[in-house]
Protein backbone atom coordinates (compact mmCIF):
# COMPACT_ATOMS: atom_id res chain seq x y z
CA UNK A 1 0.00 0.00 0.00
CA UNK A 2 2.82 2.39 0.88
CA UNK A 3 4.54 1.74 -2.43
CA UNK A 4 1.28 2.26 -4.32
CA UNK A 5 0.67 5.62 -2.61
CA UNK A 6 4.24 6.72 -3.27
CA UNK A 7 4.37 5.65 -6.92
CA UNK A 8 0.81 6.02 -8.24
CA UNK A 9 -0.64 8.86 -6.14
CA UNK A 10 2.27 11.10 -5.17
CA UNK A 11 4.67 10.41 -8.06
CA UNK A 12 1.80 9.81 -10.54
CA UNK A 13 3.59 7.07 -12.48
CA UNK A 14 0.23 6.33 -14.15
CA UNK A 15 0.43 9.77 -15.72
CA UNK A 16 3.91 9.04 -17.08
CA UNK A 17 2.61 5.86 -18.70
CA UNK A 18 -0.38 7.73 -20.12
CA UNK A 19 1.84 10.45 -21.62
CA UNK A 20 4.10 7.79 -23.14
CA UNK A 21 1.08 5.98 -24.63
CA UNK A 22 -0.35 9.18 -26.15
CA UNK A 23 3.00 10.20 -27.65
CA UNK A 24 3.48 6.74 -29.16
CA UNK A 25 -0.09 6.84 -30.48
CA UNK A 26 0.71 9.92 -32.56
CA UNK A 27 3.93 8.32 -33.83
CA UNK A 28 6.58 9.78 -31.51
CA UNK A 29 9.33 7.38 -30.45
CA UNK A 30 9.96 8.06 -26.75
CA UNK A 31 13.25 6.16 -26.94
CA UNK A 32 14.83 8.99 -28.92
CA UNK A 33 16.22 12.13 -27.27
CA UNK A 34 13.46 14.30 -28.68
CA UNK A 35 10.74 11.82 -27.74
CA UNK A 36 12.19 11.32 -24.27
CA UNK A 37 12.39 15.08 -23.75
CA UNK A 38 8.75 15.49 -24.78
CA UNK A 39 7.67 12.72 -22.41
CA UNK A 40 9.62 14.28 -19.52
CA UNK A 41 8.27 17.75 -20.32
CA UNK A 42 4.56 16.90 -20.59
CA UNK A 43 4.63 14.47 -17.66
CA UNK A 44 6.34 16.89 -15.28
CA UNK A 45 4.34 19.95 -16.37
CA UNK A 46 1.01 18.17 -15.87
CA UNK A 47 2.09 16.47 -12.64
CA UNK A 48 3.48 19.64 -11.06
CA UNK A 49 0.47 21.68 -12.20
CA UNK A 50 -1.93 19.22 -10.55
CA UNK A 51 0.08 19.21 -7.33
CA UNK A 52 0.53 22.99 -7.48
CA UNK A 53 -3.19 23.72 -7.70
CA UNK A 54 -4.21 21.18 -5.08
CA UNK A 55 -1.51 22.20 -2.61
CA UNK A 56 -1.93 25.94 -2.98
CA UNK A 57 -5.69 25.61 -2.52
CA UNK A 58 -5.32 23.50 0.63
CA UNK A 59 -2.50 25.57 2.10
CA UNK A 60 -4.28 28.85 1.35
CA UNK A 61 -7.37 27.52 3.10
CA UNK A 62 -5.22 26.72 6.15
CA UNK A 63 -3.51 30.10 5.83
CA UNK A 64 -6.88 31.87 6.06
CA UNK A 65 -6.84 30.94 9.75
CA UNK A 66 -3.47 32.67 10.22
CA UNK A 67 -3.71 36.29 9.03
CA UNK A 68 -0.65 38.49 9.80
CA UNK A 69 -2.23 39.98 12.93
CA UNK A 70 -3.01 36.57 14.39
CA UNK A 71 0.43 35.24 13.49
CA UNK A 72 2.04 38.25 15.19
CA UNK A 73 0.06 37.63 18.36
CA UNK A 74 0.96 33.95 18.37
CA UNK A 75 4.69 34.65 17.98
CA UNK A 76 4.53 37.42 20.58
CA UNK A 77 3.55 34.93 23.29
CA UNK A 78 6.84 33.05 23.13
CA UNK A 79 10.41 33.98 23.98
CA UNK A 80 13.91 32.63 23.36
CA UNK A 81 14.45 29.51 21.28
CA UNK A 82 10.75 28.64 21.53
CA UNK A 83 9.89 31.90 19.77
CA UNK A 84 12.28 30.98 16.95
CA UNK A 85 10.64 27.57 16.69
CA UNK A 86 7.17 29.12 16.45
CA UNK A 87 8.40 31.63 13.85
CA UNK A 88 9.90 28.84 11.75
CA UNK A 89 6.78 26.69 12.04
CA UNK A 90 4.47 29.57 11.08
CA UNK A 91 6.62 30.02 7.99
CA UNK A 92 5.38 26.66 6.78
CA UNK A 93 1.84 27.97 6.19
CA UNK A 94 2.82 31.05 4.19
CA UNK A 95 3.25 31.58 0.40
CA UNK A 96 5.91 29.68 -1.49
CA UNK A 97 8.37 32.24 -2.84
CA UNK A 98 10.78 34.35 -0.81
CA UNK A 99 9.49 37.63 -2.29
CA UNK A 100 6.00 36.91 -0.94
CA UNK A 101 7.36 36.47 2.58
CA UNK A 102 9.28 39.74 2.84
CA UNK A 103 6.21 42.01 3.30
CA UNK A 104 5.11 39.81 6.21
CA UNK A 105 8.66 39.91 7.61
CA UNK A 106 8.56 43.73 7.46
CA UNK A 107 5.16 43.80 9.16
CA UNK A 108 6.28 41.48 11.95
CA UNK A 109 9.48 43.47 12.51
CA UNK A 110 7.68 46.82 12.61
CA UNK A 111 5.21 45.31 15.10
CA UNK A 112 8.08 44.89 17.56
CA UNK A 113 8.69 41.15 17.36
CA UNK A 114 12.29 40.09 18.10
CA UNK A 115 14.50 40.31 15.04
CA UNK A 116 15.70 36.73 15.35
CA UNK A 117 12.15 35.41 15.40
CA UNK A 118 11.22 37.31 12.24
CA UNK A 119 14.32 35.96 10.50
CA UNK A 120 13.42 32.40 11.51
CA UNK A 121 10.10 33.04 9.79
CA UNK A 122 11.78 34.59 6.74
CA UNK A 123 14.14 31.63 6.27
CA UNK A 124 11.57 28.87 6.72
CA UNK A 125 8.75 30.45 4.71
CA UNK A 126 10.19 29.88 1.21
CA UNK A 127 12.44 26.95 2.12
CA UNK A 128 9.99 24.74 4.02
CA UNK A 129 6.23 24.60 3.58
CA UNK A 130 3.49 22.02 3.48
CA UNK A 131 3.64 22.06 -0.30
CA UNK A 132 7.33 21.20 -0.38
CA UNK A 133 6.72 18.24 1.93
CA UNK A 134 4.07 16.68 -0.34
CA UNK A 135 5.90 17.50 -3.56
CA UNK A 136 9.23 16.14 -2.30
CA UNK A 137 7.48 12.96 -1.21
CA UNK A 138 6.20 12.54 -4.75
CA UNK A 139 9.62 13.04 -6.33
CA UNK A 140 12.19 11.73 -3.83
CA UNK A 141 10.17 9.66 -1.34
CA UNK A 142 8.93 10.30 2.17
CA UNK A 143 12.31 9.80 3.90
CA UNK A 144 13.98 12.55 1.88
CA UNK A 145 10.95 14.85 2.28
CA UNK A 146 10.82 14.51 6.06
CA UNK A 147 14.56 15.00 6.53
CA UNK A 148 14.51 17.98 4.15
CA UNK A 149 11.78 19.69 6.17
CA UNK A 150 13.54 18.97 9.47
CA UNK A 151 16.85 20.33 8.14
CA UNK A 152 15.14 23.41 6.72
CA UNK A 153 13.48 24.15 10.06
CA UNK A 154 16.82 23.70 11.85
CA UNK A 155 18.48 26.22 9.52
CA UNK A 156 15.65 28.68 10.23
CA UNK A 157 15.74 28.18 14.01
CA UNK A 158 19.53 28.28 14.34
CA UNK A 159 19.87 31.16 11.88
CA UNK A 160 17.26 33.26 13.67
CA UNK A 161 18.82 32.49 17.05
CA UNK A 162 22.28 33.57 15.85
CA UNK A 163 20.91 36.86 14.50
CA UNK A 164 19.16 37.46 17.82
CA UNK A 165 22.39 36.81 19.78
CA UNK A 166 24.35 39.25 17.60
CA UNK A 167 22.09 42.16 18.68
CA UNK A 168 21.61 43.61 15.21
CA UNK A 169 18.44 45.63 15.80
CA UNK A 170 20.26 48.80 14.70
CA UNK A 171 20.76 47.23 11.27
CA UNK A 172 17.06 47.50 10.48
CA UNK A 173 16.11 50.53 8.38
CA UNK A 174 14.64 53.45 10.36
CA UNK A 175 11.28 53.50 8.58
CA UNK A 176 10.58 49.99 9.89
CA UNK A 177 11.80 50.64 13.43
CA UNK A 178 9.68 53.80 13.66
CA UNK A 179 6.56 52.16 12.24
CA UNK A 180 3.72 51.24 14.52
CA UNK A 181 1.60 48.20 13.99
CA UNK A 182 -2.05 48.98 13.39
CA UNK A 183 -4.43 46.88 15.41
CA UNK A 184 -7.29 45.66 13.25
CA UNK A 185 -10.47 44.04 14.38
CA UNK A 186 -10.57 40.42 13.35
CA UNK A 187 -13.07 39.66 10.63
CA UNK A 188 -14.83 36.34 10.99
CA UNK A 189 -14.65 34.47 7.71
CA UNK A 190 -17.31 32.01 6.67
CA UNK A 191 -16.44 28.68 5.09
CA UNK A 192 -17.41 30.14 1.71
CA UNK A 193 -15.10 33.13 2.32
CA UNK A 194 -12.22 30.80 3.06
CA UNK A 195 -12.93 28.69 -0.04
CA UNK A 196 -13.12 31.84 -2.18
CA UNK A 197 -9.85 33.08 -0.68
CA UNK A 198 -8.17 29.71 -1.34
CA UNK A 199 -9.37 29.71 -4.95
CA UNK A 200 -8.15 33.28 -5.53
CA UNK A 201 -4.76 32.44 -4.05
CA UNK A 202 -4.52 29.31 -6.17
CA UNK A 203 -5.43 31.21 -9.33
CA UNK A 204 -3.10 34.16 -8.77
CA UNK A 205 -0.18 31.99 -7.64
CA UNK A 206 -0.62 29.64 -10.58
CA UNK A 207 -0.51 32.53 -13.06
CA UNK A 208 2.64 33.85 -11.41
CA UNK A 209 4.42 30.53 -11.03
CA UNK A 210 3.47 28.67 -14.21
CA UNK A 211 6.10 30.35 -16.44
CA UNK A 212 8.80 29.20 -14.01
CA UNK A 213 7.38 25.67 -14.07
CA UNK A 214 7.68 25.63 -17.87
CA UNK A 215 11.22 27.00 -17.65
CA UNK A 216 12.26 24.58 -14.92
CA UNK A 217 10.76 21.55 -16.65
CA UNK A 218 12.31 22.63 -19.95
CA UNK A 219 15.76 22.83 -18.35
CA UNK A 220 15.11 19.50 -16.65
CA UNK A 221 14.15 17.87 -19.95
CA UNK A 222 17.37 19.09 -21.56
CA UNK A 223 19.47 17.82 -18.64
CA UNK A 224 17.58 14.52 -18.55
CA UNK A 225 17.96 13.65 -22.22
CA UNK A 226 20.73 15.74 -23.79
CA UNK A 227 23.52 16.32 -21.25
CA UNK A 228 25.86 13.32 -20.87
CA UNK A 229 25.62 11.49 -17.57
CA UNK A 230 29.40 11.51 -17.16
CA UNK A 231 29.45 15.31 -17.24
CA UNK A 232 26.86 15.62 -14.46
CA UNK A 233 28.61 12.99 -12.35
CA UNK A 234 31.95 14.77 -12.77
CA UNK A 235 30.60 18.20 -11.81
CA UNK A 236 27.96 17.35 -9.19
CA UNK A 237 28.66 13.72 -8.29
CA UNK A 238 30.98 12.19 -5.71
CA UNK A 239 33.93 12.86 -8.02
CA UNK A 240 33.75 16.53 -7.08
CA UNK A 241 33.98 17.20 -3.32
CA UNK A 242 32.96 20.82 -3.94
CA UNK A 243 29.73 19.94 -5.78
CA UNK A 244 27.53 21.13 -2.90
CA UNK A 245 29.32 24.48 -2.73
CA UNK A 246 29.06 24.91 -6.51
CA UNK A 247 25.34 24.04 -6.58
CA UNK A 248 24.63 26.50 -3.75
CA UNK A 249 26.54 29.35 -5.39
CA UNK A 250 24.83 28.71 -8.75
CA UNK A 251 21.40 28.61 -7.13
CA UNK A 252 21.67 31.86 -5.15
CA UNK A 253 21.09 34.41 -7.96
CA UNK A 254 18.23 32.46 -9.56
CA UNK A 255 14.55 33.16 -8.94
CA UNK A 256 12.06 30.33 -8.62
CA UNK A 257 9.99 28.55 -6.03
CA UNK A 258 10.05 24.90 -5.18
CA UNK A 259 7.76 24.04 -8.11
CA UNK A 260 10.22 25.54 -10.59
CA UNK A 261 13.35 24.06 -9.02
CA UNK A 262 12.05 20.51 -8.48
CA UNK A 263 12.23 19.42 -12.17
CA UNK A 264 15.84 20.59 -12.45
CA UNK A 265 16.77 18.76 -9.25
CA UNK A 266 14.94 15.63 -10.42
CA UNK A 267 16.82 15.60 -13.73
CA UNK A 268 20.19 16.22 -12.08
CA UNK A 269 19.63 13.38 -9.60
CA UNK A 270 18.67 10.96 -12.38
CA UNK A 271 21.92 11.85 -14.17
CA UNK A 272 24.15 10.99 -11.23
CA UNK A 273 24.27 14.16 -9.13
CA UNK A 274 24.34 13.50 -5.40
CA UNK A 275 21.15 14.02 -3.39
CA UNK A 276 22.60 16.65 -1.06
CA UNK A 277 23.98 18.58 -4.02
CA UNK A 278 20.62 18.91 -5.78
CA UNK A 279 18.79 19.73 -2.54
CA UNK A 280 21.36 22.45 -1.78
CA UNK A 281 20.62 23.90 -5.20
CA UNK A 282 16.89 23.86 -4.43
CA UNK A 283 17.34 25.51 -1.02
CA UNK A 284 19.54 28.24 -2.46
CA UNK A 285 17.13 29.00 -5.30
CA UNK A 286 14.05 29.19 -3.08
CA UNK A 287 15.61 31.06 -0.12
CA UNK A 288 18.20 33.43 -1.59
CA UNK A 289 16.88 34.55 -4.95
CA UNK A 290 18.30 37.84 -6.22
CA UNK A 291 14.91 39.65 -6.42
CA UNK A 292 14.12 38.75 -2.81
CA UNK A 293 17.54 39.97 -1.63
CA UNK A 294 16.98 43.28 -3.43
CA UNK A 295 13.61 43.65 -1.70
CA UNK A 296 15.11 42.70 1.65
CA UNK A 297 17.84 45.31 1.26
CA UNK A 298 15.12 47.98 1.36
CA UNK A 299 14.25 46.82 4.88
CA UNK A 300 17.64 46.04 6.42
CA UNK A 301 21.14 47.46 6.17
CA UNK A 302 24.02 45.82 4.27
CA UNK A 303 25.69 44.33 7.37
CA UNK A 304 22.56 42.43 8.43
CA UNK A 305 21.84 41.41 4.85
CA UNK A 306 25.36 39.99 4.53
CA UNK A 307 25.04 38.08 7.81
CA UNK A 308 21.66 36.69 6.70
CA UNK A 309 23.11 35.50 3.38
CA UNK A 310 26.17 34.00 5.09
CA UNK A 311 24.08 32.09 7.64
CA UNK A 312 21.79 30.68 4.95
CA UNK A 313 24.65 29.73 2.62
CA UNK A 314 26.64 27.99 5.37
CA UNK A 315 23.52 26.20 6.63
CA UNK A 316 22.56 25.05 3.12
CA UNK A 317 26.07 23.77 2.41
CA UNK A 318 26.22 21.86 5.71
CA UNK A 319 22.80 20.31 5.03
CA UNK A 320 23.92 19.38 1.51
CA UNK A 321 26.93 17.44 2.74
CA UNK A 322 24.82 15.73 5.43
CA UNK A 323 22.34 14.60 2.76
CA UNK A 324 25.21 13.27 0.64
CA UNK A 325 26.40 11.20 3.60
CA UNK A 326 22.88 9.96 4.36
CA UNK A 327 21.95 9.28 0.72
CA UNK A 328 22.38 5.46 0.91
CA UNK A 329 19.90 5.41 3.81
CA UNK A 330 17.34 7.73 2.21
CA UNK A 331 17.09 6.45 -1.36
Amino acid sequence: MGTFIQNEILAMHWLNRLVAFLLQTIGINIKTKIGGSLQFFFYDVIKITILLCLLIFLISYIQSYFPPERSRKIMGRFHGIFANMIGALLGTVTPFCSCSSIPLFIGFTSAGLPLGVTFSFLISSPMVDLGSLILLMGIFGYRVAIVYVIMGLLIAIIGGSLIEKLKLDDEVEDFIKNARAVETRGVTLTKKDRLDYAYEQMSSTFKKVFPYILLGVGIGAIIHNWIPEDMIETILGNKNPFGVVLATIVGVPMYADIFGSIPVAEALLSKGALLGTVLSFMMAVTTLSLPSLIMLRKAIKPKLLGIFIAICVVGIIVVGYLFNILQPLLI
